[in-house]
């Protein structure tokens, strides 16, 4: 529009993204930082993976950023390769495997901690996929980039629900007369569960008494409706996009 404000308002943020960032790479999910698990480096509804994403388009000067300042480029530049070292410290290691990631890992020790009552520490079906993504998207992936892509696909493969479907049911006794099961269908298509167990990758489900439990039916009614316990989202990831990648880069494992 060639509205200067506009453009100063894009600049403002940049830096706002750039001086959040925390030294080892991560980001909290607030700033300036607030106590509580607000300080967490922050995966949770892909937040850092998203930041990561505009702060890349930016260094790479990729529409809609192609006339940002060389400075802000070059520094966006080296925000993301902090981000990516960061993700690979994150990744939660389990009898020597690596596996996935945590919706949120302590900003000091890397280790996944937990966040909101019914947000524990554990394994994410879900985040882990968008951090796969963006580190499958990397150009010319080093070879411990490589490894964590293949450590993260091996992990969503072998923890695959299957024979289940998560759906709305009526419910008359229930508030606004509905409610959210699981319910046995040989012919559904795959689940994960948002959450893991880190060990035994149990899917776990927690309600507002922060009390880990097995099965969605133990917990309290809002809890149920109220979060998205199973994801689909690393279907495209498993039967598309990491095929696809493999080809080229599945040999260059060390």
């Amino acid at each position: 529009t060639g509205e200067p404000r506009y453009r100063e308002a894009v600049l403002r943020g940049i830096d706002y993204l750039l001086r959040a960032q925390y030294a080892n790479g991560g980001w909290p999910q607030y700033f300036p930082l607030r106590k509580g698990y607000y300080t967490h480096i922050t995966f949770n509804d892909d937040a850092m993976i998203r930041v990561l994403e505009v702060l890349d388009d930016v260094a790479g000067g990729r529409a809609p950023f192609a006339w940002i300042d060389n400075d802000r480029r070059a520094r966006a530049s080296e925000s993301v390769k902090r981000g990516v070292d960061c993700i690979l410290r994150c990744q939660i290691v389990t009898n020597g495997v690596k596996t996935a990631w945590c919706a949120q890992h302590d900003e000091v020790t890397f280790a996944p901690v937990a966040a909101r009552k019914f947000e524990p520490a554990c394994l994410t079906g879900g985040e882990s996929v968008g951090i796969l993504r963006f580190l499958m998207n990397r150009p010319n992936p080093s070879p411990d980039v490589i490894a964590a892509v293949q450590a993260g696909v091996a992990w969503l493969s072998s923890v695959k629900l299957t024979g289940i479907r998560f759906e709305f049911v009526p419910a008359p006794d229930q508030p606004k007369g509905r409610d959210r099961v699981v319910l046995p269908d040989p012919s559904a298509e795959p689940l994960w569960a948002r959450f893991y167990e880190i060990g035994t990758n149990r899917p776990i489900f927690i309600g507002r008494d922060a009390i880990i439990r097995y099965s969605l039916a133990e917990i309290e009614h809002e809890r149920r409706v109220g979060y998205s316990w199973y994801v689909t989202s690393a279907r495209t990831l498993l039967d598309r996009d990491y095929p696809r990648w493999s080809k080229t880069w599945a040999s260059k494992t060390p």
